[in-house]
């Protein structure tokens, strides 16, 4: 007899159910000689005993999470990793047979994880879930599988007894059956496909979307502009948060949160209060509304249908991107980037720091604040180790502060090079040509931190600064030569932020993390850290004490849709009904066609006659501003 299911068990699979410090160790010590002894039972069950007296047992179709061991120790140990690491030395694999996930019944399902599991999944079938399938082969054979608030990894083709999520123990089950359920749903559609994202159950095509009622505040809103909400809109805003939460329309309902708050900072003159945001917010609700009538994009991608609001995680090893700080009168805001290794995506932690009258804070001034008993300099430099965490379906993470004791931090050092390949970007034109590839960032998932990821630096070509909006600009290249642009802005709530990028990059880094988007075929990179030989630098937390003399670059040319977007910005934010027309919109259409954008020109134009004419005003608007929104890069 042999036990198919540890020999096809990867040492990547391995660091998945227990560490990478235990399978270090474990090969360390038998590469030393300390090997166990091996008795496989009638049963299939694969007895080991060390050197040090620990008997070590794992039994057949239980899984790793069912071996047993009498070291005493609570979870994975170094005896049950080295059991199976001498196993697989004593009997080398024979060919590995790849199957999918989908090929599990629900009969197996049920006797695995029992009808009470069967019948959670199936209440969040019913409403509809989006899912990321990734098929195994014959060089990967671990099939994954990204749900809304988590990722499902099949480590052995067949085999429920290791599966690894980062979900709790509460609902993992549950969420192994939606998984293997989105690789049927995979499997019957597009069966030849390596990669798919896709609806999974729901009601189907319908003919409204549920957000006709935000339509109506939204065109309200855009006719009478912010100036005129009152309490009484506010208070109709907040209800209609809460009807489209209760129906499970996760993106609109928090985009209708945010338009409620814009509108709350204006009310209070914040200076929080962003015109941009307000007729961007407003063009989203009728993006989303039509996308998920087109059907173009899976609807629970558009809308957020039945996204979890929060999933408690189970242990979860994070590495720390770096810090970024902001702020407006009175506040200041840091956010903690952390990479999840094992399901290749970016968390966010955030914190909100009140700064009192007449006090000056800067980002090195908050470098020792305490978070969950870490300073956040030490967090934002930091391998983060944690049983308290909870992760949002827009990827916040949230460490309950009640049980600090389960959260352990150690220095970052240069995990950034072993982090998974989806989240170190080495090829930039490839990356570029990914990110042209999503949808229009209106009706993508509402995820925080969504393309922050870390480039790998082979060369930084030049560093110069562009006075007028107080920018640095570098120019970096990866391995192949292709370039990309690193923009970092001036911030009097990080004054020293920019020369401490300048001296980052002039001592030959090696990476740097940001958020990433694309223009013309080219990375653009707003820099979070950078990682040189000498460690990390957070050009955010840095003091400004250090001046560096930097070449002046010139002045960028003007950009007509950043400058229609203001126009059209301006008039939503004092309502369309209040709007005059004015030569500036036909200024606009004019340079927007000299630029050689005649569709967002003739969009324009149509808006600036509907504003002579008094007709058609909200239509024209939304077509003007989604087409420009559709041509501005977007962060």
């Amino acid at each position: 007899m042999t036990r198919r299911d540890l020999l096809a068990l990867t040492p990547a699979a391995l660091v998945a159910l227990a560490n990478r410090g235990l399978v270090k160790r474990a090969v360390k010590e038998l590469d030393a000689g300390a090997v166990p002894s091996l008795d496989l039972s009638a049963d299939g069950a694969l007895h080991g005993r060390f050197a040090d007296g620990s008997e070590t047992v794992l039994p057949a179709d239980a899984g790793f999470d069912g071996a047993g061991c009498s070291c005493g120790a609570v979870g994975a140990c170094r005896h049950r990793v080295g059991l199976v690491l001498a196993y697989q030395r004593r009997h080398p694999p024979g060919e590995l047979v790849v199957t999918s996930p989908g090929a599990i019944t629900d009969e197996e399902l049920s006797a695995a994880f029992g009808n009470r599991a069967i019948t959670a999944a199936r209440r969040l079938y019913r409403a509809g879930y989006s899912a990321r399938v990734r098929r195994p082969s014959a060089a990967d054979p671990v099939a994954e599988v990204e749900l809304p608030a988590c990722t499902v990894r099949f480590l052995v083709p067949g085999e429920l007894g290791y599966v690894h999520t980062e979900a709790t123990a509460a609902k993992r089950e549950q969420t192994i059956v939606l998984a293997v359920w989105a690789c049927r749903a995979a499997d019957e559609t597009v069966p030849d496909v390596p990669e798919v994202r896709l609806d999974v159950g729901g009601a189907g095509t319908r003919s409204v979307t549920g957000l006709e009622p935000a339509l109506v505040v939204a065109e309200r809103l855009l006719l009478e502009g912010a100036a005129d909400a009152g309490p009484v809109l506010l208070a109709s805003l907040d209800r209609l948060r809460a009807d489209l939460e209760a129906a499970e329309l996760r993106w609109p309902a928090a985009a209708v949160a945010e338009l409620r708050e814009q509108l709350g900072f204006h009310r209070s003159r914040s200076a929080h209060y962003r015109a941009g945001r307000f007729a961007e917010l407003l063009t989203e609700l009728h993006a989303r509304h039509r996308a998920a009538l087109s059907g173009a994009s899976p609807r629970s991608r558009v809308l957020g249908t039945g996204e979890p609001g929060e999933t408690p995680l189970r242990r979860v090893r994070l590495t720390s991107l770096g810090c970024r700080i902001s702020g407006v009168p009175g506040e200041r805001s840091a956010e903690i980037y952390f990479a999840d290794a094992r399901t290749a995506s970016v968390l966010v932690l955030r914190r909100t720091f009140a700064v009192p009258d007449g006090e000056t804070r800067t980002g090195h001034d908050l470098a020792t604040q305490r978070i969950n008993g870490t300073s956040l300099l030490g967090l934002a430099g930091s391998n983060v180790v944690s049983e308290s965490a909870y992760r949002s379906a827009s990827r916040v993470l949230r460490l309950a502060s009640a049980r600090v004791a389960q959260t352990t931090t150690t220095p970052v050092g240069d995990s950034w090079v072993n982090l998974p390949a989806p989240l170190v970007v080495r090829d930039y034109r490839a990356f570029a040509t990914e990110i042209a590839a999503l949808p229009p960032h209106l009706i993508r998932p509402r995820v925080a931190a969504e393309l922050v990821r870390v480039l790998h630096i082979a060369e930084v070509r030049r560093i110069s600064y562009h006075p007028g909006d107080q920018r640095l600009e570098a120019v970096i290249a990866d391995a192949l030569g292709t370039s990309a642009i690193v923009s970092a802005h001036y911030s009097e709530h990080r004054p020293g932020a920019l020369d401490a990028l300048a001296a980052a990059l002039s001592t030959t880094p090696h990476h740097l993390s940001g958020a990433v988007h694309q223009v013309r075929g080219s990375l653009v990179v707003d820099p979070i850290a950078v990682l040189t030989a000498t460690g990390l630098t957070h050009p955010d937390l840095a003091a400004a004490d250090t001046p560096i003399a930097l070449p002046l670059a010139p002045a960028p040319a003007p950009d007509p849709i950043s400058t229609a977007l203001t126009l059209l910005s301006e008039a939503a934010h004092q309502g369309l009904l209040h709007t005059e027309p004015t030569p500036a919109l036909t200024e606009a259409a004019s340079a927007l066609t000299a630029a050689g954008y005649p569709s967002a020109a003739s969009a324009v134009s149509a808006f600036a006659d509907a504003l002579t004419t008094r007709t058609a005003l909200s239509p024209t608007w939304l077509t003007a501003h989604l087409r420009l929104t559709l041509t501005a890069p977007h962060p």
